[in-house]
């Protein structure tokens, strides 16, 4: 699993042209899930992204997690983070995992996190034509695969 984690002070997603869910001060994500990833990967990554601590103290280090600010969290599932551009010029998602794999994944991602951040988060829909809009804070953008842990 890939994330790409963005600090905001405002993010929203609007979702077919149509529905508009809005989130606070925290962490807008977006989500890549890959042909083999499985919930190894979600009990790593939820509770490492919980504690991440990319939010400034009272000495405006980036030293608290968004447990610590009360923040909230906008996901977004996002094939797209594992394009492959090896050959030529139009991205092969071949390593992205197909929707009877992944939406089981992003289901269970959803509970995961809910549980470490211990409340409900803000989401996309998974496979919708989604609009996101974002004022990302610092700017402060971390880039996490679950394929990566070393």
């Amino acid at each position: 699993m890939r994330v790409v984690i963005q600090r905001t002070t405002h993010s929203s997603v609007v979702i077919n042209a149509v529905e508009k869910r809005i989130c606070g001060a925290g962490m807008l994500i977006l989500l890549g899930i890959e042909l083999n990833d499985n919930e190894e990967d979600i009990e790593w990554l939820c509770p490492k992204i919980v504690k991440l601590r990319i939010f400034a103290d009272e000495n405006g280090t980036m030293n608290k997690s968004i447990q610590e600010c009360d923040g909230d969290i906008l996901l977004i599932s996002q094939f797209t983070l594992h394009a492959s551009t090896k050959k030529g010029n139009r991205p092969s998602y071949i390593n992205a995992a197909r929707p009877e794999q992944a939406i089981p994944l992003y289901e269970k991602f959803i509970a995961s996190l809910e549980k470490e951040l211990g409340k409900k988060i803000t989401t996309g829909e998974f496979g919708a034509d989604m609009k996101v809009e974002l004022i990302n804070d610092g700017p402060v953008t971390i880039l996490i695969d679950s394929k990566n842990r070393e």
